[in-house]
């Protein structure tokens, strides 16, 4: 990947990351209790990951082809789960985001660790 698209796209991650922390201690009554729920069940009640990653895709014009396959270039190194197949677009688009929930989950939890340690 150019250099000047990897920047690009840790903005877009440091951005998701930054928004997805906040939204999530605001929703989880506090650092401790959205850490363990993020940890515990992503896709659960107050964290909500997946709806969280579809929206910033849309926002951020990544919901394409090209756009997932940005996301997926960037992300290459990351091993995804199982996918059922189907037609290249849908397969691309799920994968992109699988693949952006997990980074997203590490990163988040990392920002929520940090924030506690100043706090």
């Amino acid at each position: 990947m150019e250099l000047f698209l990897r920047q690009q796209f840790e903005l877009l991650l440091q951005e998701a990351t930054g928004n997805f922390t906040e939204r999530l201690v605001h929703r989880c009554g506090g650092p401790d209790n959205a850490l363990r729920m993020l940890t515990e069940d992503p896709e659960g009640e107050g964290v909500h990951r997946s709806d969280f990653v579809q929206a910033f895709f849309d926002e951020n014009l990544l919901s394409n082809p090209s756009g997932c396959c940005f996301v997926l270039e960037a992300l290459e190194r990351r091993t995804l789960p199982a996918d059922p197949g189907g037609p290249v677009a849908d397969v691309v688009d799920r994968l992109a985001k699988a693949a952006f929930a997990d980074v997203l989950t590490a990163m988040t939890a990392q920002l929520i660790q940090r924030q506690q340690i100043y706090s």
